[in-house]
């Protein structure tokens, strides 16, 4: 019980520390060095993240509760979890053109610091669960192209040995139906050759270039949305007091 509860904590301190962000949710430059703030995303993405963690201990503090203090019961890491993510029905929800739905707490410190950071919960969790997927969306849309069907097609007849069952290394035993699933038992330099002779991984990348960018133009004004409130956390963390750094954790998924 006690590696479990510590390994609950680490994951909720991670947690706390990490802000939802993706390479998708690179979307344009922020505010210029003229207005005092970082102008790199990776300096930006710190300061967000920094005021995040900030506004969460000190939401957390309030409570009489922390991150880094030991635990004395599972009942402790409920309440520490509660607190920090919130409790009951998840009042937020989006479902995207993949057919996923992404869920949130309006209640919690963690939903608490990013509504102060982007002033309006509601339409920064819109704006950012869909920005952070825009290229899941683009791969979505190039898994239904002809084009990649038809590459998928000839990357499976090049791969499927005689007798067996396709991409299988053996007559009969069944692996992988596209490459880029979960490999069962798949002979790479097989998998490497029919890649190139189908042509799926150059299928692949030009039409994801371009699905990206019909995605981003269907998506604008959820982009223009996330630059706008993005912008302004920015502003309202570098006028938070000196926050401390979020300590390091492993990574939460």
């Amino acid at each position: 019980m006690l590696r479990t509860t510590a390994r609950t904590r680490h994951a909720l301190l991670a947690a706390a520390a990490t802000l939802l962000l993706s390479g998708c949710a690179t979307v344009g430059p922020g505010p210029s060095e003229a207005s005092g703030l970082p102008s790199g995303t990776a300096a930006q993405d710190a300061l967000l993240k920094a005021a995040e963690h900030r506004l969460v201990v000190d939401c957390l503090e309030g409570q009489g509760l922390s991150l880094t203090s030991r635990p004395r019961a599972p009942d402790d890491d409920r309440t520490l979890r509660a607190a920090l993510f919130g409790a009951g029905p998840r009042e937020l929800s989006v479902t995207l053109a993949t057919g996923a739905t992404v869920t949130a707490h309006t209640d919690g410190c963690l939903a608490g610091a990013r509504n102060r950071l982007y002033g309006d919960q509601r339409r920064w969790f819109r704006a950012q669960v869909v920005v952070d997927n825009l290229r899941a969306e683009a791969q979505a849309r190039v898994g239904a192209d002809p084009a990649h069907r038809a590459a998928l097609a000839r990357w499976t007849r090049c791969a499927t040995p005689p007798g067996g069952s396709p991409h299988s290394d053996r007559p009969g035993r069944p692996v992988r139906a596209d490459p880029s699933d979960p490999p069962g038992r798949p002979n790479p330099a097989v998998a490497a050759r029919c890649s190139r002779e189908s042509g799926l991984d150059e299928v692949r990348a030009r039409l994801e270039a371009a699905e990206l960018v019909t995605v981003r133009a269907l998506r604008r004004d959820e982009l223009t949305t996330y630059r706008q409130l993005r912008d302004r956390a920015l502003r309202r963390a570098a006028e938070l007091p000196a926050t401390v750094p979020p300590q390091k954790g492993p990574t939460h998924s």
